[in-house]
């Protein structure tokens, strides 16, 4: 059971084209998002879209399989864990951040231009 602990999968489109970082020692980090769709009926029985958006960061080979293979647009099938995080933002404010940290990255189709 340890396996199904902190784990998400996802299937949907990035909204962004990927950021990548290198560092001096070499590693690498690459960030995107991600927009996921579901659809249900209103009250009306009108269908109403309703999207959420998840930031993605991957770091190694990922980051760099990410980086040189996708972009805004390409639908992905992805498996990682959920980070939050805290910073201070540049006015001193304390932002909170959930990401998800790939895991596997499964690139879907063809990228959408």
């Amino acid at each position: 059971m340890n396996s199904l602990r902190n784990r998400v999968a996802l299937i949907g489109h990035l909204g962004t084209n990927p950021e990548t970082k290198k560092f001096d020692n070499g590693n690498m980090v690459t960030n995107f998002s991600l927009a996921t769709n579901d659809y249900y009926k209103n009250e009306k029985g009108e269908k109403i879209e309703d999207t959420q958006w998840h930031n993605i960061v991957a770091y190694g080979k990922i980051a760099d399989i990410a980086s040189k293979f996708l972009e805004k647009g390409r639908e992905v099938v992805l498996e990682g864990r959920l980070v939050n995080r805290h910073y201070n933002d540049k006015d001193g404010i304390k932002r909170h951040v959930t990401e998800i940290v790939l895991n596997e990255l499964h690139m879907v189709g063809s990228n959408k231009k």
